[in-house]
């Protein structure tokens, strides 16, 4: 069982910090994120749905890694602990967490999800069973400084080896202007679920494969995957800094918003901070889709018994991890119904509007695509609106519960690449030896 002296610690910090504690016992808590403008969005959210039902609500903070975050969850909904009633959980947690979470068809009624785009709500969907609204969805996508791609002649690169080339360029330049902070990328390198969205993205775009194919296949174990971790690899200590191997998403924006790199991957929501007042980077960026990773040359495949078919030459494209969070009801909630209110409330249309304007967080209603206001305030949610809808989804369906392990064998294979420990060719073999290891066993 989850303890609960700390689970009770974490609420009473989270309280201090929102603002929100209550004198006596509140009708209902909620977990929020605290990444970029979250937990303020969340809090603003929570306060007009009090507002309009004159009901209180604790909001309880927690960790930033998705990793940890799912550990906390896993450990209290196992303990049957009602201490959340309703919880933030990521696009790929419904088929981990669903037997815990509350059916919210069944609630709500079974136009519940209407208007959301359909692929997420199938996601959360777990036997027949609606376990979680859509609050906002996210795709990978590439930031970078418009001013100085203007001022060194450059456009957005189409390349992971134009990007290289382009980042090496304009950091050396600005370190001899004077700026010996400049970095030429910087991304989330860590050992967590976010270097598993960043690896994915790159071999992705590489043509090799998915990790995990719909069809159970383990397609790691090829030529252009390898290519691509040893590319990314090439980055660190030169257009990358060391650090860089223990950077989450918070860690990449405050060096891109400080005005210290060229280029930065992270999601959508960055958008909105590096816009804010004190930015250092304030109306000098773009946002375009991820690079992918050219035409044959140095990725391509060579063959042999162990090629993935998705490494068989041909045109690459872009990738973006498809990311998003959604709402649920714990079973174990003492007041369900009610917090599949909240939860209704947060997720709809007026909520997702005033978050997508104000934090740059993308919608799930397809109809807010096509706001204006929405689209003043974040152009390129029309501009990478196919980026959007047509994300790479990581393998969490196909493996079930067996999925942390999946994600975290390929997490931390990445990460030995990246520190240099391990070559890509070595990595692939290994994951693919790991992962059908995790495979008899699990699915």
């Amino acid at each position: 069982m989850y303890p609960k002296p700390l689970i009770a610690a974490v609420a009473l910090g989270a309280a201090s910090l929102a603002g929100a504690g209550q004198a006596q016992a509140a009708d209902l808590t909620i977990s929020c994120g605290a990444v970029g403008t979250e937990l303020t969005l969340c809090q603003q959210g929570v306060r007009a749905w009090e507002e309009a039902t004159g009901h209180s609500v604790d909001i309880v903070s927690t960790p930033n890694s998705s990793t940890e975050r799912l550990s906390l969850y896993q450990q209290i909904l196992s303990a049957n602990s009602r201490d959340i009633d309703v919880l933030q959980i990521d696009v790929i947690w419904p088929g981990l967490l669903g037997n815990h979470l509350l059916d919210l068809a069944e609630v709500l009624g079974e136009d519940a999800a209407e208007g959301h785009f359909p692929a997420i709500v199938e996601n959360n969907t777990v036997g027949g069973r609606l376990v979680a609204l859509p609050w906002f969805t996210d795709a990978g996508v590439l930031y970078y400084r418009a001013d100085l791609l203007e001022q060194y002649g450059f456009e957005p690169p189409e390349t992971w080896q134009e990007l290289t080339e382009i980042a090496r360029t304009i950091q050396d330049a600005e370190r001899e202007a004077g700026n010996g902070r400049m970095h030429g990328f910087v991304f989330q390198g860590r050992a967590y679920e976010g270097l598993t969205c960043n690896a994915l993205e790159w071999i992705a775009s590489f043509g090799g494969g998915t990790l995990v194919e719909a069809d159970g296949e383990i397609s790691i174990n090829n030529d252009r995957a390898a290519a691509a971790l040893d590319l990314a690899a090439s980055w660190i200590g030169e257009i990358s800094p060391s650090g860089v191997l223990n950077y989450t998403e918070e860690e990449a924006r405050g060096v891109f918003q400080g005005g210290n790199a060229v280029f930065m991957r992270n999601w959508p929501y960055a958008w909105a901070l590096a816009q804010s007042e004190g930015s250092e980077v304030r109306g000098k960026v773009g946002v375009v889709k991820l690079p992918h990773g050219g035409e044959g040359g140095s990725a391509a495949a060579s063959g042999g018994d162990n090629q993935s078919a998705a490494a068989s030459g041909g045109e690459t494209q872009s990738a973006a991890t498809l990311g998003g969070w959604n709402l649920a009801v714990s079973r174990y909630s003492e007041n369900p119904e009610l917090a599949a209110d909240l939860v209704a409330f947060l997720t709809g249309h007026d909520e997702q509007k005033r978050r997508a304007i104000q934090g740059a967080y993308n919608p799930t209603l397809a109809a807010l695509y096509q706001d204006e206001e929405v689209l003043e305030a974040v152009p390129f949610f029309g501009e990478l609106y196919d980026t959007f809808v047509n994300a790479v989804a990581r393998p969490s369906a196909v493996t079930g519960d067996a999925y942390g392990r999946v994600s975290n064998a390929f997490f931390s294979t990445s990460h030995d690449v990246l520190s240099g420990s391990k070559s890509g060719e070595q990595a692939v073999a290994d994951l693919e030896r790991d992962l059908s290891r995790v495979k008899r066993r699990n699915w």
